[in-house]
């Protein structure tokens, strides 16, 4: 057998196993910039897969069509959420500003799973820091793996 036979098989093999990506059980809540994320991730996904198949690569589509699988079951299952504007209480949507025990600070940007991105200040509302944060006021008090955190703003 060829060395070019076995690679090719190897790739096939790969290809056949690249499995799906996990969707969450968890309600797909989503800001606008959210949902216009997930937009954008579809139409460059599909010219991706369009150039991918004009080149006859494979294992790109393969790749992309997963993706693409992914993302289409986002789109159909998001929920658009908006906090009210005169809302006293954390929602998702919503800047909170926090204030640790050690006198550190923090702001926190509650938004959907697919946005969250904490080194940037965004964290997922099924997050443990949101969660215990929901329906809380400023003045409040949170506990997070056992450091207290007071909500000292909105926005």
């Amino acid at each position: 057998m060829s060395r070019a036979f076995t690679r090719e098989e190897d790739s096939e093999n790969a290809i056949a196993g690249i499995g799906e990506r996990p969707v969450s059980p968890h309600r797909n809540l989503v800001t606008e910039k959210g949902l216009a994320s997930i937009e954008a991730e579809l139409l460059r996904l599909r010219e991706e897969l369009a150039k991918a198949e004009t080149e006859s690569d494979r294992e790109r589509m393969a790749l992309l069509s997963r993706d693409l699988r992914y993302w289409n079951a986002r789109r159909e299952n998001a929920e658009l959420s908006k906090p009210e504007p005169d809302s006293d209480v954390v929602r998702f949507g919503m800047t909170v500003s926090l204030e640790g025990e050690d006198g550190g600070s923090v702001n926190w940007n509650i938004v959907g799973e697919d946005e969250a991105d904490p080194a940037s200040g965004s964290i997922s509302h099924v997050s443990p820091m949101a969660r215990a944060l929901f329906g809380k006021k400023v003045g409040d008090v949170a506990t997070v793996n056992g450091k207290e955190w007071e909500i000292v703003g909105l926005g």
